[in-house]
């Protein structure tokens, strides 16, 4: 196989438009591309959690995340492409059970933060719930896969409890929500 990105700028979106996985072009702004976009940019995030000293276990489970995520933006990227599977979305459930076994019980909400990897998986997390919302509106354009939007619904679960895991990891307590 060839070199694949041997050309980095290519000016054919100067025009504001870019090009999906099947050839066609569309604006920057199209919902299809606003939802893949998304996708990376919670991928991104995701690195920002994999660049601290985090145990490997976790660094292996958001590893993994990565790649299906850049699976996900493939997805979009091609209409009618389908590659997330319920499989998937059951290898997430999985870690969250692991991973929420050793955490204690919440009663309460609790505030984004503890140490700077668990602050931002909460970042990721956030990023996650919006990468779903664009998905969703895509959705109620054109056909998306039902089963990438139940993993994008798990993967911000998933952050959630690796975020409390994180902060528990570094010693941090977590500072419940107040009502006033």
């Amino acid at each position: 196989m060839g070199h694949r990105l041997s050309k980095i700028y290519t000016r054919t979106g100067d025009d504001g438009t870019t090009g999906l996985g099947n050839g066609d072009r569309v604006r920057k702004d199209n919902l299809r591309v606003e939802a893949f976009g998304t996708v990376d940019e919670l991928n991104s995030a995701i690195g920002v959690v994999l660049s601290h000293s985090i145990p490997d276990v976790i660094a292996t489970v958001l590893t993994e995340v990565q790649h299906d995520l850049f699976n996900l933006g493939g997805e979009l990227c091609i209409p009618g492409h389908k590659i997330i599977t319920a499989e998937t979305t059951a290898g997430l459930e999985a870690a969250i059970d692991q991973f929420n076994a050793d955490l204690p019980p919440l009663k309460e909400f609790i505030l984004p933060g503890g140490s700077p990897a668990a602050a931002n998986c909460h970042l990721a997390r956030a990023i996650c719930r919006r990468t779903e919302r664009r998905c969703l509106s895509l959705a109620a354009a054109e056909d998306v896969n039902q089963d990438a939007l139940n993993f994008l619904n798990r993967l911000s679960d998933l952050l959630f409890v690796l975020g409390r895991s994180l902060s528990r990891h570094e010693g941090n307590t977590e500072i419940l929500w107040s009502r006033k």
